[in-house]
């Protein structure tokens, strides 16, 4: 009798350890009753009928990344690359991930694979390689709708490496090597052109900063002459109008402007290739000219000397003489 207790209370433990059951966090238990599915269990505990209810799978419903194996694809252009891809999915619904397809994981890769040479097949090489993003966003797309049904979702999908054969990826390597030197050239040609244009700019600068200096000089040195003249001849103005002033206030007679014209001519009168042209209106006055000629003439010779104003006295004298005889 105590051993039928003894196993009944074994078995009693046995069942409730069969029938309850602790979800982690994260994960779904799929539970089927009699080989139908019962429901999903969250995470917490769950109990079940022992022999009746059974654990089908456990589903995680982490983000989960699935390494895509490396796969040749033959470009528009004929050229075989090989694309290694990595895909990034999280199950949202556990039922049709466990229902709905056989492996979640192998049919998520063989439409990658697919799916990669699909696209990348209608492009070109250089275009592979420019156009990444684009084609990611392809991949993702097509991806997710594809794996509705298997209640699963697509966050992302990424090209880690594209890889050309090796004669393609040496012709790239010059082609690019080229394109650097190129743009060197470019980059130099334009500097030396910079500079050039930036010494013009500063010869031009400089000529025209001589012209305007030499013009400046021109100007203030005409200016300082014009100033000179202006001043010699408001000296000159002065004296002359000094010498008016004073004749004027004087007063003379016409004996005496008569003495001075003749002290004038005798000093015009020095030399002997001077000429002297006298108007034909001092005819009258100056008729006399040849006894004042003779006068000079005779104080050359070595005659003895007389005052300009004997000479003048005499010329006078012989004035009033002719005047009275007429």
């Amino acid at each position: 009798m105590k051993i039928f207790f003894l196993v009944l209370v074994v078995l009693i433990i046995i069942l409730l350890i069969k029938s309850i059951k602790v979800v982690r966090q994260s994960e779904v238990y799929i539970i089927e009753r009699l080989g139908k599915f019962h429901k999903a269990a969250d995470a917490g505990l769950t109990i079940i009928i022992p022999f009746i209810d059974t654990v089908r799978s456990i589903v995680s419903l982490k983000q989960q990344t699935m390494d895509v194996q490396p796969q040749e694809v033959i470009t528009s252009d004929n050229v075989t690359i090989t694309i290694d891809t990595v895909v990034f999915y999280k199950v949202i619904d556990p039922a049709k991930a466990v229902y709905e397809i056989q492996s979640l994981k192998k049919g998520i890769e063989y439409l990658s694979i697919t799916t990669i040479r699909d696209i990348v097949g209608k492009m070109e090489l250089d275009e592979t390689f420019s156009s990444r993003d684009s084609i990611n966003e392809k991949l993702k797309t097509i991806l997710d709708e594809a794996t509705v049904p298997w209640g699963c979702k697509i966050d992302r999908v990424e090209i880690k490496d594209i890889t050309p054969p090796p004669d393609i990826k040496d012709a790239m390597e010059k082609q690019m090597n080229a394109e650097r030197n190129k743009r060197a050239l470019i980059l130099q040609a334009e500097g030396e052109r910079q500079s050039a244009i930036t010494l013009a700019e500063g010869r031009k600068e400089a000529a025209i900063l001589d012209a305007e200096a030499d013009r400046e000089a021109k100007i203030r040195r005409a200016t300082g002459e014009a100033d000179a003249i202006k001043q010699v001849a408001a000296a000159k103005a002065k004296e002359i109008q000094m010498v008016y002033d004073a004749i004027k206030e004087a007063n003379p007679d016409d004996k005496l402007v008569q003495l001075k014209s003749l002290e004038a001519l005798e000093k015009v009168a020095e030399g002997d290739a001077n000429k002297i042209f006298i108007p034909f209106e001092a005819t009258s006055a100056l008729s006399s000219l040849g006894a004042m000629k003779d006068v000079v003439t005779e104080s050359r010779r070595g005659r003895k000397k007389k005052t300009t104003q004997e000479q003048a006295e005499e010329i006078v004298a012989q004035m009033e003489n002719e005047s009275e005889n007429k």
